[in-house]
């Protein structure tokens, strides 16, 4: 499984630095929920869950973290510590994020309002969906 990233255009002057994000030119779907991860406490793992439709592209703004991405054949690790690196993850993708910064600020853009049915919990059940598509 190769992992996809956007590479966001920096722009600014001498004041400082200025990333826009615009739907549908800079992520590939329409974002209708935008939501952020902070305050993490040491030692604490997150996710552990997939989609089953829902795409989605992680910022990580401040700080660092790292994810495992898992597509029930091959699992692969990358660190987020670029504000101008989007993460692809998309539909059935196992994901866990983990070795979070102190002041980390993890933000995601998503291709659909929540929805708890299109989450799959269950490690075992994501590999049995997947072994179907």
């Amino acid at each position: 499984m190769k992992i996809e990233t956007i590479d966001f255009e920096i722009k600014g002057d001498e004041r400082g630095s200025l990333i826009a994000i615009e739907d549908k030119k800079d992520i590939p779907f329409d974002i209708k929920r935008v939501y952020y991860i902070y305050n993490t406490k040491k030692n604490t793992s997150r996710g552990f869950h997939a989609h089953k439709k829902l795409r989605q592209v992680a910022i990580c703004l401040k700080g660092s973290c790292k994810f495992v991405l898992d597509d029930g054949n091959e699992k692969n690790s990358i660190i987020l510590n670029d504000p101008s690196i989007g993460l692809v993850i998309n539909e059935m993708v196992w994901r866990e994020m983990y070795d979070f910064s102190k002041d980390c600020v993890l933000m995601v853009l998503a291709s659909d309002y929540y929805d708890e049915s299109d989450y799959i919990r269950d490690h075992e059940e994501f590999l049995k969906l997947g072994e179907k598509t």
